[in-house]
């Protein structure tokens, strides 16, 4: 449906308004309640019929949700139906930011007064890097792999506060030797290891309960930068024992744009200061010298902000619980190990991402010989339809390709056809 098209049949009858073939869902427009009925009655099992969900053109393969994962119609009918609402009512009805985050919760296995709701995972890393009371001296580990929205925080913090930034090159090969190569870097000046829960080079799954175990041992404060693993796998953040989580709505969960939660422990939330601060950050104040933040992880959102984005990162953590979040991590993997075993066989086709299955998931990344990465992705994308992401980081000159909900079997085929012909 083009811009125009839209806009006039919103004029014309808000309620008739339907972005896509579910039919029902998102009617009510003006109503009170969030209609989530039609979602739930969608028989989900077949995934061809998942994959219709997806306004996603078929011209050409999409295989960068490692960078952005595009919504479903549910989603955009969520945002759009509320936009509407706001529009009609003029308010911006925050009160429904409470309904969301007691949803969020539930999905990642935490209490809805440890979630607070920001932009993307990079604000949520942001917001912990600032906040913790570190002195010159004191010292940090990521792995060399971090995203820049995981690194330059610290970075910043070694630059204007003399923390010093440790890094180790992450591990293929064995779970155990990750943990090792952290322990051989904590010493009495470490406070904090962060690591991507799924590095996005190459799809290095972390053992974080591993990790976390060690860090709390040694009261060490673990951060996980949750960018890549939420949506692709299932979580349960209690379960995972890290003080902080920061993720995105905007990859794996397929949710809009800016939209992200941060996820603080709850008995770690004192310790994170607020960098922000303005309306919900309070639980009361009194001009000019009384103020108390919000005991809630709240303290760390502020302003204004929009409620229709939320209802769409509801509604496609919804979605994911009803075509069900074990089937689509085994759906993402069993397709990536399946394209590693085809690749294999295109000459002088190399695989970094780890091999060992407790070490890989729904992200695959492979490097051609003699062969410049950023022009074959491009090669890949330009003349073969294949939406790839040219992988840069440390020198590693590769391409990745993301297994989701929308792939199935045959984009194998599509994908192996492309490499051979350029290979």
């Amino acid at each position: 449906m083009n811009r125009k098209t839209f806009l006039t049949r919103a004029l014309a009858g808000v309620t008739a308004v339907s972005l896509s073939p579910l039919g029902s869902v998102g009617a009510g427009v003006l109503a009170e309640e969030r209609p989530l009925d039609g979602l739930r009655a969608l028989d989900l099992k077949d995934w061809s019929k998942v994959r219709a969900l997806f306004p996603l053109t078929h011209d050409r393969l999409y295989f960068n949700t490692g960078g952005l994962g595009p919504p479903s119609y549910p989603v955009l009918e969520a945002m759009r139906d509320q936009a509407l609402r706001q529009a009609t009512t003029g308010e911006t009805h925050h009160s429904l930011f409470e309904e969301v985050r007691a949803t969020t919760a539930r999905f990642f296995g935490a209490n809805p007064n440890e979630i607070a709701f920001n932009r993307n995972a990079s604000e949520g890393n942001s917001i912990i890097a600032a906040g913790l009371e570190l002195k010159r001296g004191d010292e940090v580990i990521f792995e060399s792999h971090a995203h820049p929205g995981g690194s330059f925080p610290w970075m910043v913090r070694q630059k204007e506060d003399g923390v010093r930034v440790r890094i180790f090159e992450p591990d293929s090969t064995r779970p155990g030797n990750n943990l090792e190569r952290i322990l051989d870097l904590v010493n009495e000046r470490t406070r904090v290891i962060q690591i991507s829960h799924i590095t996005a080079p190459t799809g290095i799954l972390f053992d974080v309960q591993a990790i976390a175990r060690e860090a709390r041992k040694r009261g060490i404060w673990f951060h996980i930068d949750g960018a890549q693993s939420a949506g692709m796998i299932p979580l349960n953040l209690h379960e995972t024992g890290c003080d902080s989580f920061a993720t995105s709505g905007h990859k794996w969960l397929n949710g809009p744009q800016e939209t992200g939660f941060l996820y603080i422990a709850e008995d770690r939330l004192p310790e994170v200061a607020s960098s922000h601060a303005g309306a919900y950050s309070d639980a009361g104040y009194e001009l000019p010298d009384d103020f108390s933040y919000n005991p809630t992880a709240q303290r760390h959102e502020y302003g204004t902000r929009d409620a229709a984005s939320l209802l769409g990162l509801e509604r496609a953590l919804l979605l994911q619980e009803q075509i069900g979040r074990e089937r689509i991590a085994s759906h993402g993997k069993t397709l990536a190990g399946k394209a590693r075993q085809r690749l294999l066989t295109v000459r002088g086709l190399e695989v970094l991402t780890p091999e060992h299955p407790d070490m890989h998931n729904s992200i695959l990344t492979f490097r051609l010989k003699n062969k410049d990465a950023k022009q074959l992705a491009g090669k890949l994308n330009n003349i073969h339809g294949l939406r790839c992401r040219h992988v840069s980081e440390r020198g590693l000159n590769a391409v990745r390709v993301s297994w989701h909900v929308y792939h199935q079997e045959p984009d194998i085929d599509r994908l192996e056809a492309g490499l051979r012909a350029l290979a």
